[in-house]
């Protein structure tokens, strides 16, 4: 397990798999998500954070950035469970467009919404629910998903009704 309290930018092995694992965009009909290979540096997730929020002391420590969808969107992992794995970390969507959002309560939760063919920008742009599954995100997800797979809408729900403050997180850091 990875410690919240420390600058930890090891990918857990799920991501590192699913770094490797092809994801077809299947021409706009797929997952349009692009896996790291590592986490971003905090001196990049920072700069990042300032640019996107406009504010010049933004601090994106409490991000894990670990990919993005083709218009430049980026998925992270959110420390918001001080103590907790990065595993137990929500997973969250900043779009190239201003839209932000919880895709996911957890890593694991996140990579059965991956196995059912909804990425992050589905989760919060087009808010999907619609399983499409393919490709080998379904095994990635069996193997190490720890929470027992759920319809989507029951992921994304449980998520938002526990995280309702992201939006306010992200724009606190516009101050």
């Amino acid at each position: 397990m990875t410690d919240t309290t420390v600058d930890d930018r090891r990918l857990p092995p799920a991501l590192a798999e699913l770094a490797r694992t092809p994801i077809d965009y299947a021409d706009g009909k797929g997952i349009d998500f692009e896996p790291y290979e590592e986490f971003c540096s905090a001196e990049e997730t920072t700069a990042w954070t300032r640019e996107w929020t406009g504010g010049p002391e933004a601090d994106g420590a409490a991000l894990r950035i670990f990919g993005q969808d083709g218009s430049g969107g980026l998925a992270a992992l959110w420390r918001a469970r001080p103590g907790r794995s990065l595993t137990d970390q929500p997973v969250v969507f900043l779009g190239s467009e201003g839209q932000c959002g919880v895709v996911a309560g957890n890593l694991s939760d996140f990579l059965w919404l991956l196995a059912d063919g909804i990425g992050p920008w589905e989760a919060v742009v087009l808010d999907d629910d619609t399983p499409n599954p393919a490709g080998g995100l379904p095994d990635l997800a069996a193997h190490h998903a720890a929470t027992p797979r759920r319809e989507p809408r029951t992921i994304k729900a449980e998520a938002r009704a526990e995280f309702p403050d992201f939006p306010s997180f992200i724009g606190d850091l516009r101050l």
